[in-house]
């Protein structure tokens, strides 16, 4: 194979945005190389929105935000583990990000509406929305061969927008029927499909030479300067020599040894793709990368369901534990958490020990509801008509569901009772539920406390237990704010650049809103492709 200018490990948002950055600042020949044999990765699975504070889509409407407000609010949840270089350049760069994509490929953006920043009351959290932006509805009739050729999730249809999915903020019953026929016979995504559609028909505007089914090994380095990747690949191994590689593979979450070696807590259900098994982190350290932010992933609350082949589901848990009538508890029986909080701060609530037992007092956890939640919202693809699917547990009192999942029955019912008393009140004096505006904007719509608070009283009842689970890890190679790795002695390893999850996150511990993830995704890529000349 011919050498590159520019070759860029993995196909997700932050690999295809590098190379995108790369061809049209003008890298010469760029080349993307992924190890699947689909592009996409999990930025395709996802929602799609990018967070970035000072856009110009916000100045546009009239939403005012500031660098000075957005270093605010990240400094309000940095908890000291944060670099400060990282954040600034972040906030600094985002909103060039994004006018440089609109203005010179197929990505455009959009304000997704009234989306206000996951911790919107703290100093600088934005309130009404506006740093969270999606793209529009794409055709993937554009990608000719490649459109068969793009990830896909088991969890949304890929004909939504975010709002429209439960991920977002969407409708019980969701879009009209009709509506998402006439879509897929147009073939038009939205959310994370429409995202990488637009990133991979700008790859092929601009000529970039894309690979799949090719596993990056082991980086070519002479005299501490990377020149190359060595690859496996079906036919052999092939070395393709470069003179810039960036490392774009996601994170190292489905890969045993590595969670249990650094990650803080459980994870016990990646939702991200499979292939992310810390193929490029194990590159940089042998290339002697410095690493930071190592315990830390993008955490979710998960169960487990199952499609119609009775495959396992990893399912994402987010609008469905904001609905009235449901809360989450431990074995004790016992609420531990405000349900409503976002999903990534929830993940703290998984790694809660307990200083006498050294156990995690919130595994195994479950979320419990009663009938009428069945009926007015449905969870995941059940409705409450026909037989209960196994993963769900049903039982005619809460005494008798806690006797099936082995959790204190005298301590269930008196939770739901407290919670019962609490949510007639509209006052959940515990965790705060319904208090926060990122509370408000999710369950039925009402935007008020009663959107989330509802009594659990109508049996049968149910529950289903709740991983710990990631979309992927945050922890890396150091990098400085061009995204080039760093080494040891802080030295830049020449050649070298990682974006996208596999990097150490400018993020820290923190989510600030949805987005948070793809955004530096495509900041640092775009930044490692401008550089990387």
């Amino acid at each position: 194979m011919d050498d590159f200018n520019v070759l860029v490990l993995g196909s997700g948002a932050a690999a295809l945005s590098a190379a995108v950055s790369a061809a049209g600042h003008g890298a010469g020949k760029v080349g993307i190389f992924e190890k699947a044999g689909v592009l996409g990765g999990t930025s395709s699975m996802s929602g799609g929105m990018i967070w970035i504070p000072r856009n110009h889509h916000m100045a546009e409407q009239g939403i005012h935000d500031s660098r000075e407000i957005a270093l605010e609010y990240l400094e309000s949840l940095s908890h000291g583990r944060m670099r400060r270089e990282m954040i600034e350049t972040y906030v600094d760069q985002g909103p060039e990000m994004v006018k440089w994509f609109e203005t010179n490929t197929e990505v455009i953006f959009g304000i997704v509406e009234d989306f206000p920043d996951y911790h919107p009351e703290n100093p600088g959290g934005n309130r009404t929305g506006g740093r969270s932006l999606e793209c529009p509805l794409f055709s993937f009739n554009e990608l000719g061969e490649w459109a068969d050729l793009i990830s896909q999730s088991k969890q949304m249809s890929p004909y939504l927008l975010m709002n429209e999915t439960t991920l977002g903020r969407g409708a019980a019953t969701g879009i009209p029927r009709g509506l998402v026929k006439e879509r897929a016979s147009e073939n038009l995504r939205g959310c994370g499909q429409s995202l990488i559609g637009r990133l991979v028909k700008s790859c092929l505007n601009f000529g970039i030479h894309i690979e799949t089914d090719y596993e990056a090994e082991e980086l070519i380095v002479n005299e501490g300067v990377v020149e190359g990747v060595r690859f496996n690949t079906a036919s052999g191994v092939d070395e393709v020599k470069a003179e810039k590689v960036i490392i774009a593979t996601g994170g190292f979450e489905w890969d045993a040894d590595l969670v249990q070696n650094f990650i803080r807590g459980p994870l016990e259900r990646p939702v991200s793709i499979e292939t992310n098994t810390g193929d490029g982190l194990k590159m940089a350290m042998r290339a002697g990368a410095a690493l930071g932010n190592m315990q830390e992933a993008w955490w979710v609350p998960v169960i487990d369901i199952t499609d119609e082949d009775e495959n396992l589901i990893p399912w994402m848990v987010n609008r469905e534990r904001v609905n009235p009538r449901c809360i989450m508890v431990n074995s004790s029986g016992k609420r531990f958490a405000n349900e409503a909080s976002n999903y990534n701060a929830f993940g703290a609530a998984f790694h809660q020990l307990d200083a006498g037992s050294f156990s995690y007092v919130n595994i195994p956890a479950w979320m419990v509801l009663d009938q009428e939640y069945l009926v007015r919202y449905g969870l995941c693809k059940y409705r409450g008509e026909g037989p209960v699917p196994y993963w769900l547990t049903s039982a005619q009192s809460l005494g008798e569901l806690a006797d099936i999942i082995g959790c204190d029955g005298f301590e269930l019912e008196e939770t739901v009772h407290r919670w019962n008393a609490q949510v007639e009140d509209l006052n959940d004096t515990d965790f705060n539920r319904g208090k926060s505006i990122n509370d408000t904007h999710w369950g039925d719509g009402t935007r008020t406390p009663a959107a989330t608070l509802g009594p659990i009283d109508k049996p049968p009842f149910y529950a289903v237990q709740v991983r710990p689970g990631a979309l992927g890890t945050k922890g890396g190679p150091l990098t400085d704010s061009n995204a080039q790795v760093l080494d040891l002695n802080g030295n830049v390893i020449h050649g070298l650049y990682a974006v996208g999850n596999v990097m150490a996150s400018a993020m820290g511990m923190a989510y600030g809103g949805a987005g948070g993830t793809l955004g530096p995704c495509m900041v640092f890529g775009f930044l490692a492709g401008k550089h990387a000349l």
